[in-house]
């Protein structure tokens, strides 16, 4: 057999994705996904679908990248991963809700992801925009991106990276369960876990508390009830108890200052509050 570098087969820990055959399965389902693309290489994914929603494309086009080669992440950190052994996939999306409440599409992303993956492991999220193993390492980062009345909701998960392809604080799926794990069903979960997430919560006009998202992102968030360093935007360190996450999807710390709301910021999580305290 010759070794084609750009066929399905090529290599057998890692083939790559049939975009034909996921555009065909969620038309099957009636889904909101118009057209899902497969780029064999990409900057990034979330920067082509800007680029498209201010051309005036529609919502409901997934952009998926076998080779993410400028991927970012917040705080404009670099995201790489090795060809065809993650799930670089941004979404387009015109939600129809105030503007004040697209910032949940991020953490509306994040429990799509863990519901989806509910059955292939262990996961919970740390805010804002993290999905972790059990372990604590990072499975997948979640990175949303406005255009205008669109927004761009990209997630990078890691699917077989192996350990020697990752930094110390990362994990992937195939590390996570001690099995290959293929990267068509997981896509497809997300998706159809995302749409349904996405159909109730633009009924509900963006309300994350009558939808039912911000009571279920709860339940998955890991951060709030421990202690946390929080690195602000401006680079300052911030120390305290994560309380919980308001219906603004805001992070509440208590501070030995007081209590504190952070809108963004890179979160550590240090140590379980201590009892009574």
């Amino acid at each position: 057999m010759s070794d084609n570098s750009t066929g399905r087969w090529s290599d057998l820990d890692r083939p790559a994705l049939d975009a034909a055959a996921l555009t065909a399965v969620l038309r099957r389902d009636g889904s909101m996904w118009r057209t899902v693309e497969v780029l064999p290489a990409v900057g990034s994914t979330n920067a082509e679908l800007v680029a498209r929603a201010a051309a005036d494309e529609p919502e409901g086009l997934v952009l998926v990248a076998e080779d993410q080669q400028a991927g970012r992440g917040r705080l404009d950190r670099v995201w790489t991963s090795p060809p065809r052994a993650g799930i670089p996939v941004s979404v387009l999306l015109r939600p129809d809700v105030p503007a004040a409440r697209r910032g949940w599409l991020s953490l509306l992303a994040g429990v799509a992801l863990a519901e989806s993956l509910s059955d292939v492991v262990p996961t919970s999220l740390k805010w804002p925009n993290d999905l972790l193993a059990a372990d604590g390492r990072k499975l997948a980062g979640i990175l949303s991106e406005a255009s205008g009345p669109a927004v761009v909701v990209g997630v990078g998960v890691n699917v077989s990276t192996r350990a020697d392809e990752l930094p110390d604080t990362g994990t992937s799926l195939a590390l996570a369960t001690g099995r290959a794990v293929d990267r068509g069903p997981v896509l497809l979960a997300y998706l159809r876990a995302f749409e349904a997430r996405y159909r109730t919560w633009v009924e509900h006009a963006g309300d994350p508390v009558s939808s039912g998202l911000a009571r279920d992102y709860l339940a998955w968030c890991s951060t709030v009830g421990l202690e946390v360093t929080v690195t602000m935007p401006d680079g300052q360190l911030l120390q305290g108890v994560a309380e919980a996450v308001d219906w603004d999807g805001r992070l509440v710390v208590a501070t030995p200052e007081g209590r504190v709301d952070l809108a963004a910021g890179d979160v550590r999580h240090v140590r379980p509050r201590a009892a009574g305290s």
